[in-house]
């Protein structure tokens, strides 16, 4: 059984600064609309970056690529 979803606090960690947008806190929606367009959600991203916009893969690779665990 999937466990529920609990919006507003998912809402309350979301660093997305895009205002209109309808899938906040909605996780699953956010990550199926971002990985149609090719990007990821801005949760993947320092708030520093997640204010450009460029959710693109390859902004993410540029930031994190070199780095090893």
């Amino acid at each position: 059984m999937a466990k529920s979803c609990d919006k507003e606090k998912n809402r309350r960690d979301c660093n997305c600064t895009y205002e209109p947008c309808s899938r906040k806190g909605i996780c699953c929606e956010c990550i199926a609309y971002h990985r149609r367009a090719g990007e990821l959600p801005a949760c993947f991203f320092p708030p520093e970056v997640e204010r450009t916009y460029d959710r693109s893969i390859a902004c993410f690779v540029r930031l994190h690529g070199g780095k090893r665990s």
